[in-house]
């Protein structure tokens, strides 16, 4: 079969706007059915536009959607459904997956949770003409009406799944970093992440040599880690790491891990001489109420130690803070930049608390009647969408868009030049540059302007 597999581009500018990262759920679905021997080619977005000459010549279509691309993806698919009512449609992705009504009516499928053999067994049944009532983690639509097959269990081998293969990507002689992902779930429980919801609390890993195989197939000069968290199990992660030493071609990474990695100087000094030049690292809140709400179980002065420590070993951190918790105020966001200028923090990002469908954290705000918004483009963090419980809405935009401008503002930039440090005075001014461009944008300033008139008290 004819396949081809689309991602949509993000609605709004972010932090990491102008780095290309697909994520790695198309190109391993597009490796599973090109070892079936179908012709598969993906689209995303943020690469390449998408060929709807392709598209409409092919026998199935597939969209992958998170919250925020959700109605980009819909968009599309009923434009093929209006040119092409005989090819059948298929969604996947974390939003879907907890919202499968909503995108079966823009497509005839719905892909719940992992998909890679349920991608399969659906393609068999097409090409076979069986009906889909025994593909289990399938919900699709029959004369009007919608079900829901039993859920697939989560996949336990992944080192049975072939390589996520980007060269069937529109565009990938782009990409300068090269995304791999070595383990899924996350055994922590944060109340506003669907991580876990999505993938599970188990660990569940690849075997090291099975990830050295993929790096010395790829042979890639950069890569980021896409594990929720890369040293969560540190047993493993050390012999991974002498692995990359010992047996693959050098190269640079960097990963998101928690900050508690910094209590071990032995996994820091290795990270380093393996390739590792910079942690994302999740702190959350520099508020311990915060912290607890969130469920992080992280406290704030292991948070200002984990900074010293992971600096001195020669990483470079990019923090991300959440901001907009019931037990935040009026004055969280500036508070929280002068932390990270404090700490010298590298980059930060000030993400606003967004309750994503499938989270306990929208269950309760639903509950609450405190959603402002059902507009799912507006999910990407950068938006308000719920009222907060002391501070209004349109303050929360504010006063988050005004100090992340603060931390990037041409002034940090300079002194970032006047230490000589190129690297950090590149991120801090493409950070100036995108925060620029996304005030700029009408939509932003229609929705900013919207908040202001409603929601301004």
């Amino acid at each position: 079969m004819k396949i081809t597999l689309i991602e949509p581009q993000p609605p709004s500018l972010h932090v990491f706007s102008d780095i290309k990262l697909p994520r790695l759920g198309l190109p391993l679905l597009g490796a599973v059915l090109a070892r079936h021997g179908h012709d598969v080619k993906i689209f995303v977005e943020d690469l390449a536009p998408v060929n709807m000459n392709r598209v409409l010549e092919s026998d199935l279509v597939g969209f992958s959607a998170t919250t925020s691309t959700a109605p980009a993806a819909y968009k599309m698919a009923d434009q093929v459904r209006r040119e092409r009512k005989d090819i059948p449609i298929v969604f996947g992705g974390s939003h879907v997956t907890f919202l499968p009504e909503e995108a079966l009516e823009h497509a005839d499928y719905c892909v719940r949770g992992e998909g890679e053999h349920t991608i399969a067994e659906l393609v068999a049944s097409l090409e076979s003409g069986s009906g889909p009532e025994d593909i289990i983690g399938l919900s699709y639509k029959k004369d009007g009406t919608v079900f829901h097959n039993p859920d697939r269990p989560m996949e336990k081998d992944l080192d049975s799944l072939p390589f996520p293969d980007l060269t069937l990507i529109e565009g990938s002689e782009k990409l300068r970093i090269t995304p791999i992902a070595t383990s899924r779930g996350c055994p922590y429980n944060c109340r506003f992440c669907s991580v876990i919801q999505m993938f599970g609390r188990k660990y569940r890993i690849r075997d090291i040599d099975n990830v050295i195989e993929e790096i010395n197939e790829k042979q890639p000069r950069k890569i980021f880690f896409y594990d929720d968290n890369f040293t969560a199990d540190r047993h493993r992660t050390m012999k991974m790491l002498h692995g990359f030493v010992d047996k693959c071609p050098k190269f640079l990474w960097s990963a998101q891990v928690r900050a508690e990695v910094a209590r071990d100087d032995e996994l820091l000094k290795l990270m380093y001489k393996s390739g590792c030049r910079i942690v994302y690292i999740g702190f959350e809140s520099i508020s311990q109420e915060t912290l607890a709400a969130y469920n992080k179980k992280l406290d704030v002065d292991e948070i200002v130690s984990s900074i010293k420590t992971i600096h001195k070993h020669g990483i470079r951190i990019h923090g991300m803070f959440v901001i907009g918790a019931d037990e935040d105020t009026e004055k969280t966001a500036k508070r929280t930049v002068d932390f990270a200028l404090k700490n010298k923090v590298d980059t930060i990002q000030l993400m606003i608390l967004t309750p994503l469908p499938g989270t306990p954290y929208f269950d309760e705000l639903v509950q609450d009647e405190r959603i402002i918004s059902r507009n799912w483009g507006l999910y990407d963090a950068h938006h308000v969408v719920y009222q907060p419980k002391q501070m209004s809405p349109y303050w929360l935009q504010k006063e988050t868009i005004k100090q992340m401008k603060r931390f990037y503002s041409l002034k940090n930039c300079i002194r970032q030049a006047c230490r000589f440090d190129i690297a950090n005075l590149y991120f801090r001014f493409m950070g100036y540059k995108i925060l620029f461009n996304w005030q700029r944008s009408p939509l932003n300033r229609k929705f900013i302007k919207k908040l202001r008139e409603e929601f301004a008290y």
